[in-house]
């Protein structure tokens, strides 16, 4: 289970912030990052029990958690990076961009980041240091409440935009290449959220020329 040992550890002693993303693999919508940071890593016990790694959650369980982390006393941030800016910087840097956003979100607010406890192998260019942890959503119970506030605002978002394009499914899917995604995709075409540079939008794209 997730813990702060890893936040305990860095080298700073001011506000340490942990970073996850959700949406990098579905072919539309955005790419949504949270920060989140527990001052002096206070937490009532129960709940640090019960966050985890978001994808090992129910998403009835991320649901009845997300107001109970936003409610926590911890310092948030959620950023993110549109289909149109994944598809003109790539999805790596796009999530960058949404991770960076998030840091400014929880700036905005008053709490700005020391240090940064990034979920993955891959380091952004930051002007704060920062560590970038393997699995870091099963390790640091920082990453662990990012990836559920993250993972929650995104299907939120997706839900929102299915009622606008009921057809694709996305309040199911989240945008993911299912069936009843890719057969809208091939009765109804691409809609304005869909990733063009993602191969499948693209080939559709091609095959429409």
């Amino acid at each position: 289970m997730p813990d702060f040992n890893y936040e305990k550890s860095c080298p700073s002693k001011g506000l340490i912030f942990g970073i996850d993303e959700a949406g990098r693999g579905p072919w539309c919508g955005p790419v949504v990052a949270a920060c989140v940071c527990w001052p002096n890593f206070q937490i009532d016990s129960k709940l640090a029990n019960a966050i985890n790694d978001s994808k090992k959650l129910s998403a009835t369980k991320r649901e009845l958690l997300f107001p109970q982390i936003m409610n926590s006393g911890a310092y948030i941030g959620i950023g993110q990076a549109s289909a149109e800016e994944i598809d003109q910087l790539n999805i790596l840097q796009a999530t960058f961009l949404a991770m960076r956003r998030s840091l400014q979100d929880a700036e905005q607010k008053g709490h700005r980041a020391d240090f940064a406890l990034i979920d993955g192998n891959r380091l952004p260019k930051w002007e704060i240091p920062c560590q970038c942890l393997i699995k870091g959503d099963s390790l640091s119970l920082s990453i662990a409440a990012a990836s559920i506030i993250a993972k929650v605002t995104r299907d939120h978002i997706m839900q929102e935009l299915s009622k606008e394009y009921p057809q694709y499914g996305w309040h199911k899917n989240a945008g993911y290449g299912t069936k009843d995604h890719i057969n809208a995709l091939n009765k109804y075409g691409i809609t304005p959220h869909h990733r063009k540079t993602y191969k499948p939008i693209a080939n559709l794209l091609n095959n429409q020329k």
